[in-house]
């Protein structure tokens, strides 16, 4: 069998279109100047340098200067004043010119020009230790730039965008279209026909409700002979209750969503009532702006609703460390530190986490406007809020706590002799240092002791405690909370706020001077009437239409999904170390449609969907591999391999199993034996029966610290931290993954009902909308029905998006 799947296979591979920019360049989250692209970049700026030498182009700050000088001078050179060099400060022309450092109009007695030039190891910059050094063409660029002035421009991303008017391209209609093609003219390359309509329909499927369309969703597309059948499909879709589940998961990614509490311990949490939130928030198309405060602040809304309530379990989304004697105070300010960082990275696209111990190296970010950040988000307690939910049957739950404690009763009074000799055994001083909560249980007389009391000694009862102990301890914490109800976890004001101050180096066991709320001062001022602004003013803040990187950040991201990389590519980094954006014309013009049009993430969506260079055929070109190779013109579409969760819902569907329910608790579907024990403690994964066995993915229950492996091994994150941008690798795991996982051999047992009942070619359409070859039928036909159903959901197409 292994020889037959491998046949069909290989037959696959030699025809697939490998993109080498998808399966490689996510390997590193952070591209741009740095990590694997840094020598890419390297080149890069030699050849522009080349060409812009050759042909005596003016020097241009932002796109020629910036890129060295962020890479090479300012670590040492910028922002940071407290790790500054010589005083030395290159990012501001004033200081540079002050220093001496810079004389505009005569680069021979700019002494930055003589340092770069030096052949001494002690005079040369950027100094050999550093690891870096300029190229010939790079220091006649920075030579050429001081002859001619000096002149600097402010960072584009700290500026507001203003619409601007799309060009003017004969015969195109489309705003999107008409900046793109504009560039594509000017640079002599010329947009890609059409996609198939087959491959049109599976594509804006998966990219809109993340399920591939079925036989008939094809057929009925392509009866479809009214001009706007395209635009009706796309209208369709957005209006399915999937959609919200196919974004939900873009956003839960931005929202470090998990089941879990993370850490060691890695205990389950209730918090899956946010996740519905988000589901119905995008299927509702809230609003943008609404959908930030909600989330931000809903718990500060006049006369607030349990649902805004809920939407603030966004920053609830925090690991919490249940270990004995760690320090509260410690981790509930890594969560607040996390809560800042997250912030800023989400609706930003901001490195301010860089300025948590020192003033931002790169971006013009104090450490104390940092800690401005922080105090909005120090004034919150973190409660759970009791909700009711008829979806949730607690009789068996109630029968599962039950059983979780009488096991624990009975491992208690097997141990019961040595916890009395233990105790008989405490000295004073060795009581003293056994945790709080384990010494007002011990002043109890042993008489009257009831079963907490017990369970509680034996926690802290040193030599005594074994794994099993910890493991039924545990069992009976995923059972008392299921069976007590249904909870969330949300943020809500302290009456009386906390005092915030600045920690010097970062150290919480520091703190210098207080600092109130406070917003960065790149950055417009906070509006705000009260003395003591409140996160509700930061949340508005960050919408304000004067702020200028939310709405950019945004449709960077969206756009990012649609093509595989954003119009700015370090979509987390819009600072000095980011990328330029590609097409600076269009990101400002999405964000102001997207700004002064609603903040309708619907009318975005269905914005760029609807353009002929999201139709485009994603084909590889000679023309465009040859002079554009990271397709960064969009002369075609990108071919992307699809998210780890679409992975198994495209699965799913083609076999026929999907359990199309929306919303309601996590459920544990199949996953191989012994995953859920390789942690710290062990958790019990009960498999679901029924229908919640073959739900979507957005709804499998999510451990941070041993994560579902069919999920991981397609680069779902972990939940630890904030995601924006998932990698997309091509490993062996991942064919194995298809053909060994339990889950997924569920499902190849699904599609083969389909091979028997309606044939092998039905199966093949299912799985990539298409129907097959002669060439593919033929290698089909040495399989027998289950072989071809393994081959099936292992072919590179069923898993990609054209």
């Amino acid at each position: 069998m292994v020889a037959a799947v491998a046949s069909v296979l290989q037959v696959r591979v030699s025809s697939m279109h490998i993109d080498s920019r998808a399966l490689c360049c996510r390997a590193d989250r952070r591209p741009g100047p740095r990590g694997w692209l840094g020598g890419f970049v390297g080149l890069g700026l030699a050849c522009v340098a080349a060409a812009a030498v050759a042909a005596e182009e003016p020097i241009r700050f932002r796109t020629d200067v910036l890129p060295i000088l962020a890479e090479n001078c300012y670590s040492c050179h910028g922002f940071d004043k407290k790790h500054r060099s010589a005083d030395l400060r290159l990012d501001d022309r004033a200081a540079a010119i002050d220093h001496g450092a810079i004389v505009p109009g005569d680069a021979a007695a700019s002494p930055v020009i003589e340092r770069i030039d030096a052949t001494d190891p002690d005079v040369v910059m950027p100094p050999p230790h550093s690891g870096k050094s300029l190229q010939p063409a790079q220091r006649d660029i920075l030579r050429r730039w001081i002859a001619a002035g000096a002149e600097y421009e402010p960072h584009w991303a700290f500026a507001a965008p203003v619409r601007p008017q799309p060009p003017d391209v004969p015969g195109v209609a489309h705003p999107i279209d008409r900046f793109i093609r504009g560039r594509l003219a000017t640079a002599g390359l010329d947009p890609a026909p059409a996609a198939a309509p087959a491959t049109l329909v599976r594509r804006v499927h998966l990219d809109l409700v993340g399920l591939p369309p079925s036989q008939a969703d094809l057929e009925a597309f392509a009866r479809d002979t009214r001009p706007d059948a395209y635009e009706r499909l796309v209208d369709r879709l957005l209006a399915s209750p999937q959609y919200g589940e196919r974004w939900a998961r873009w956003w839960l990614d931005q929202a470090r969503y998990a089941d879990s509490h993370g850490y060691s311990y890695d205990r389950p949490r209730q918090i899956w009532k946010y996740r519905d939130w988000v589901v119905d928030a995008l299927n509702a198309d809230m609003p943008f702006d609404r959908f930030t405060i909600e989330q931000l602040a809903g718990d500060l809304l006049p006369d607030t609703t349990d649902q805004q309530r809920i939407a603030t379990g966004f920053h609830r989304n925090t690991q919490i460390n249940q270990e004995g004697g760690i320090d509260p105070e410690q981790y509930r300010i890594e969560a607040v530190f996390d809560r800042v960082s997250t912030t800023a990275t989400v609706w930003l696209g901001l490195t301010i986490g860089c300025a948590q111990c020192h003033d931002h190296k790169f971006d013009p970010i104090e450490q104390r406007e940092y800690y401005g950040l922080f105090a909005f988000l120090n004034d919150q307690d973190e409660v759970e809020l009791p909700i009711s939910d008829d979806r949730v049957d607690l009789a068996p739950l109630e029968a599962a706590r039950d059983a979780a404690e009488a096991a624990l009763r009975a491992h208690l009074e097997k141990l019961s002799s040595a916890v009395a000799s233990w105790e008989a055994g405490l000295t004073a001083a060795a009581r003293e240092r056994l945790p709080e909560y384990g010494r007002k249980h011990l002043d109890v007389p042993a008489e009257k002791r009831t079963f907490e009391d017990r369970r509680r000694i034996l926690a802290v009862a040193v030599g005594v405690v074994d794994d099993e102990f910890f493991e039924l301890e545990n069992s009976y914490k995923l059972a008392v909370a299921a069976a007590s109800g249904v909870t969330t976890m949300v943020l809500a004001e302290r009456k009386e706020p906390r005092k915030s101050t600045l920690f010097v180096m970062g150290d919480f066991t520091r703190p210098a001077e207080e600092v109130p709320p406070g917003t960065p001062a790149v950055l417009p001022p906070l509006a705000s009437g009260s003395t003591r602004p409140t996160r509700l003013d930061l949340a508005r803040w960050l919408i304000d239409p004067a702020n200028p990187l939310t709405a950019r950040v945004i449709v960077n991201r969206v756009w990012q999904q649609h093509f595989g990389v954003g119009l700015v590519e370090t979509d987390d980094d819009f600072g000095l170390m980011g990328t330029p954006p590609s097409h600076p014309e269009l990101l400002d013009w999405l964000a102001c449609e997207f700004r002064d049009g609603g903040w309708s993430l619907k009318a975005l969506q269905r914005l760029i969907v609807t353009s002929e260079t999201y139709r485009q055929s994603s084909a590889r070109r000679a023309d465009v591999a040859e002079r554009d190779p990271l397709n960064r013109l969009l002369a075609r579409q990108q071919r992307l391999r699809i998210d780890a969760e679409g992975v198994r819902d495209v699965a799913l569907a083609a076999s026929g199993l999907l359990a199309p329910i929306v919303g309601g608790p996590p459920v544990f579907p199949p996953i191989p034996p012994g995953v859920t024990d390789q942690g710290q403690i062990k958790h019990p994964w009960v498999e679901s029966r029924g229908p919640d066995r073959y739900r979507r993915a957005l709804y499998t229950f999510r451990f941070r610290a041993t994560p579902v492996p069919a999920l991981s091994v397609f680069d779902s994150p972990d939940g630890f931290l904030t995601c924006t941008r998932r990698s997309r690798s091509n490993t062996p795991l991942q064919a194995l993954t298809l053909l060994n996982d339990p889950a997924f051999v569920e499902f190849a047992a699904g599609l083969e009902g389909v091979i028997r009942d309606q044939g092998v070619e039905a199966a093949f359409i299912r799985c990539t909308s298409r129907a097959p070859s002669a060439a593919e039928l033929a290698v089909l036909a040495r399989l027998e029905p289950r072989e071809q159903a393994r081959a099936l959901l292992n072919l590179d197409e069923t898993i990609a998006r054209e």
